[in-house]
């Protein structure tokens, strides 16, 4: 008795500073009882239903009368299932992660009901990664919404969940998924113990993590992919992928990520193969236009005008004979013109946002070339150019070479087509180098995979793609047909 009393006055002492838990005393003859719970995180109405109401029955019976006692100990007293503890600190965590606890002088533990109801949304649509055709389901901030919406999808044991708390204050509840026998489990355990070691006072979000874990933290490039679709990453654990879930994140990582896998939509796989080539082929192309067109332009207009068609020359000169800028002054001010209304767009309250950013850049584009400030030609250029980087699918990878494209520019504009070709080489070794949790960033190209080429520039029917991607490292290559 000793030992519970003071059990329930160190719970006391520890959770004091949190003014909202609440101490409920029962007494049910001859012992003392207390719930000890936060009301605001937890569901009031089971919290009556399944414990108080049993409790209050028990208290009116015969004095003595300990048969309520056996049945706790056989699980048949409570309507619903908890956990048992002796641990003070434990027990305290679970009362703040809206556990009601249950002291009582004659158990000898602390019974834990896991009641635990936070505030959440409906699940929506999928808003950024849009589909016109397939599943149109996005996770929300709870972690169990979340799970459920996966299983909806893989229901199959060797899905397997891993879960962690990081976080000092904040305590998130992390979950690594794989599917035991598809992913590589040195993989697994690798990811698993980064995780475990990160030490710090909070994470608000999944990508948090991210730059816990990932091997080069000082890349530009993402090496890890995250999406808020279920079914995306259903089909990256069919890959024989990890994939970290976090409660309060309405977004799910998936890793490990090469360059090809970035430049896939969801829509692809939703699409006459036919059809989600030639996307593939355009993003492609538009990828490349968006670092390396401005680098381009100001690399011809100002060391090789003799390989413009002469018509289109004199169009150009004609553009530029009031400016008073050099070619790369020129477009390093529209470039970071273009950057900041993009930003201002986002920050602006919503319904404004488009608006207020179209029609900035439309006004201040038109009235910076009749201020002679900038060419008509370089707007275009500038414009096609923001276009292109909004087709890349994956945002970060997007930012990515938005940022590149300064390098590109200024190397473009002191060394001319030079430059830009070196700079090319040297992007393309480094990403060549690049790894992310141990696949080459560039591959199926370098290294160069034959069969894997049938998902990366373009997609064959879905009945020739037998196996998995040997990217991953999968240990069951194969997918369709005979294993």
């Amino acid at each position: 008795m000793k030992r519970k009393q003071s059990l329930l006055e160190q719970t006391r002492v520890q959770l004091e500073k949190s003014s909202d838990v609440v101490f409920q005393p029962f007494r049910v003859p001859p012992f003392h009882c207390q719930l000890a719970y936060i009301n605001s995180i937890v569901n009031t109405r089971l919290l009556i239903e399944s414990i108080m109401s049993p409790l209050l029955r028990a208290s009116s019976e015969e004095t003595g009368d300990h048969r309520w006692l056996e049945q706790i100990e056989n699980r048949s007293f409570f309507p619903i299932d908890y956990n048992r503890s002796t641990d003070q600190k434990e027990i305290a965590d679970a009362i703040l992660s809206g556990h009601v606890a249950l002291f009582c002088d004659g158990l000898p533990t602390v019974l834990l009901f896991p009641l635990t109801q936070y505030e959440k949304r409906s699940v929506p649509e999928s808003s950024n990664e849009v589909v016109v055709v397939g599943p149109q389901q996005a996770f929300i901030e709870d972690l169990e919404v979340n799970m459920s919406l996966l299983r909806h999808i893989i229901k199959h044991p060797d899905l397997t969940v891993k879960r962690c708390q990081i976080g000092v204050y904040t305590q998130s509840t992390t979950n690594l998924i794989y599917i035991q026998g598809l992913c590589r489990q040195e993989l697994v355990d690798e990811i698993y113990s980064r995780l475990e070691r990160i030490q710090v006072d909070g994470v608000m979000g999944i990508n948090y993590l991210a730059e816990f874990i990932e091997e080069v933290p000082y890349s530009p490039f993402p090496q890890y992919q995250y999406t808020e679709r279920p079914d995306t990453v259903a089909a990256s654990l069919l890959e024989g992928r990890i994939t970290l879930m976090q409660d309060g994140t309405p977004y799910a990582l998936m890793l490990p990520v090469t360059f090809f896998t970035l430049m896939q939509s969801a829509e692809d796989y939703y699409q006459r193969f036919y059809f989600a080539s030639f996307i593939r082929l355009v993003r492609l192309f538009f990828i490349t236009i968006s670092f390396l067109l401005p680098s381009l332009y100001v690399a011809i207009t100002t060391f090789h005008p003799e390989i413009v068609p002469t018509s289109l020359l004199i169009t150009v000169a004609a553009a530029r004979e009031n400016i008073p800028f050099p070619a790369l002054i020129e477009a390093l001010i529209m470039e970071l013109t273009f950057e900041g209304l993009r930003e201002a767009g986002i920050r602006i309250p919503k319904p404004l946002g488009q608006t207020v950013s179209i029609i900035g850049g439309i006004v201040i584009g038109q009235a910076a070339v009749a201020a002679g400030i900038v060419s008509a030609p370089l707007v275009i250029v500038v414009s096609i150019t923001g276009i292109a980087s909004f087709i890349v699918p994956h945002f970060e990878l997007s930012l990515a070479f938005r940022l590149l494209r300064f390098p590109f520019l200024i190397m473009g504009g002191t060394l001319g087509i030079l430059g830009v070709i070196v700079s090319s080489y040297l992007l393309y070794l480094y990403m060549v180098n690049l790894r992310s949790f141990g696949v080459p960033y560039m591959q199926p190209l370098a290294p160069f995979i034959w069969r894997d080429l049938k998902d990366t520039f373009v997609r064959l029917p879905m009945f020739f793609m037998k196996d998995r991607p040997s990217s991953y490292g999968s240990p069951n290559k194969r997918r369709q047909g005979a294993r």
